[in-house]
């Protein structure tokens, strides 16, 4: 595996244009040798050309990537050590699955030995042992997807494997215990794993870092917790978490203090210095309570829908106008009519100009 980095990477499509239009704009970047990411954000924001750049599919308008400190920017794919599993399966018709898996360590010319004992340990933890004599072709489109992630994971000498959405046609219940399994392949062999994909369930339960992209930009680089908890722009708040965070256009009030629908609410944001054109207040769903008595961060709401979710119960309701998620637990009572909400000051985030205030 390799540490690999992307200096002052960019790539547009139209790069003669006299107004050139990024796909990719530039950045940098280091991926950690034996780490786990993922590549997270709409359709069309980038994900794939940043991960095609790596592989040597895509060559950079712009900027150098560095593998161990190596120049392959202009180096083809094949010379880059790279395995990649795309969204679809890609397998070998006419060949068995043991013969599939076997196939990149038959062309590089392992020992018979070593070949045997690397498709017997990949196919016992992807579950393919009993479909090792069988014709690929006669499979599933999941049963083949796992080959193709199989021929990825076969090798322990590649810089990286690439993984470009490659869960799309498995079935919900496979793709939690594959993720789990490629988390344990990680942990045990340190490989580099780099995956793509739309789905943040996807990505926060698998990546121990997530890049969340939108329009060709990266905007927020970090844990699934940090993603959760402190979405550096309003994009991410609305992108990452089930409901989407909650935001209100607000007004400053004080040093901490923010005034929104006739309610103040005190953060731990100092505002002092603050100059912008619009402010925001932003808090998860998970994070405001129902409570019996009014505080210093409560405000009055009126409900107007209560979900079932199974743990959890989902309760919009309205306070002058605005509307407000909050996700308590199933057990939890709820009044018919009107409640009190309490907002933790530790739990709100301030946003000038859609982007976190961090002080």
């Amino acid at each position: 595996m390799a540490k690999i980095e992307l200096q002052n990477i960019a790539h547009s499509y139209n790069p003669q244009s006299a107004e050139q239009n990024y796909a990719l704009n530039p950045f940098n970047m280091t991926w950690a040798d034996g780490g786990r990411y993922a590549i997270l954000g709409p359709s069309g924001c980038g994900k794939t050309t940043m991960l095609n750049i790596m592989s040597g599919i895509v060559q950079p308008s712009e900027g150098k990537l560095l593998f161990d400190g190596l120049d392959v920017t202009n180096l083809s794919t094949s010379e880059r050590n790279i395995a990649q599993v795309f969204q679809f399966p890609v397998i070998y018709g006419t060949m068995s699955v043991e013969q599939n898996l076997a196939f990149p360590l038959v062309c590089r010319n392992y020992e018979k030995p070593a070949i045997d004992a690397k498709v017997r340990e990949v196919s016992e933890a992807l579950g393919l042992q009993e479909l090792l004599t069988k014709s690929a072709s006669r499979l599933t489109a999941d049963q083949k997807q796992l080959i193709s992630l199989g021929r990825g994971l076969v090798r322990d000498d590649v810089a990286a494997v690439l993984m470009d959405e490659p869960l799309t046609v498995i079935d919900p219940d496979l793709k939690f215990r594959l993720r789990r399994q490629l988390k344990e392949i990680n942990q045990k062999y340190r490989s580099t794993l780099i995956y793509v994909t739309h789905d943040q369930n996807e990505a926060m339960t698998f990546a121990e870092n997530v890049i969340v992209m939108d329009a060709g930009r990266i905007v927020q680089v970090g844990t699934p917790k940090e993603l959760f908890e402190r979405p550096k722009t309003t994009f991410v708040g609305y992108f990452i978490g089930a409901p989407a965070m909650n935001f209100f256009r607000c007004e400053r009030d004080g040093d901490y203090s923010l005034r929104f629908g006739g309610n103040t609410i005190t953060t731990q944001t100092r505002l002092t210095e603050l100059s912008a054109s619009q402010l925001k207040l932003g808090i998860r769903s998970e994070y405001i309570k129902i409570v019996d008595t009014i505080g210093q961060n409560t405000i009055p709401a009126r409900v107007q829908r209560v979900e079932d979710l199974g743990n959890h119960k989902l309760v919009s309701a309205v306070s002058n106008d605005l509307d407000i998620k909050v996700k308590v637990h199933r057990d939890t009572a709820i009044p018919a009519e009107q409640v009190h909400l309490d907002l933790p000051a530790e739990n709100c985030c301030v946003y000038a100009d859609e982007i976190l205030v961090q002080n």
